[in-house]
């Protein structure tokens, strides 16, 4: 599979597509919703290990359908050094096949990892092990 053509907003109000990400590998993870308990604790995971995403040459961006001024407040109050996409309508979400969770209530919560060229080398799904994203994420890149 390959990164599917997409254009988002970033949480800096920027548009982002799929082109804006090759050259380099790509962690993408997907989230239920910006502030929540288990959402905060992955993304502040993520920023804790972003040095060592940045030392193999990763780049690490959060999707969720919360707005970019909700993104915005979530990437400041957590301090949280990566971008974060907003896809409202789970275009995204949906053209990667990322499932809903709970009977099809929450969105769901997965970490792709993809190659300098967009193929998919590595998914992991879990909706509560949140931390183990982060270790999927760096092993696959490793």
């Amino acid at each position: 599979m390959k990164l599917p053509q997409f254009q988002l907003l970033s949480d800096s109000g920027d548009w982002r597509s799929e082109k804006d990400y090759l050259g380099q590998p790509l962690v993408l993870y997907f989230y239920p919703k910006d502030h929540t308990p288990g959402c905060t604790k992955e993304a502040c995971t993520f920023r804790d290990r972003f040095p060592d995403f940045e030392a193999l040459g990763a780049r690490v961006v959060g999707v969720s359908a919360d707005g970019i001024e909700q993104h915005a407040k979530f990437k400041q109050d957590f301090g949280l050094p990566f971008e974060l996409l907003s896809d409202p309508k789970g275009s995204l979400s949906t053209a990667l096949g990322v499932q809903k969770s709970l009977f099809g209530l929450l969105p769901g919560r997965e970490t792709l990892v993809f190659d300098a060229q967009g193929v998919l080398k590595h998914r992991f799904s879990s909706q509560l092990n949140v931390n183990k994203h982060v270790a999927e994420a760096l092993q696959a890149l490793k």
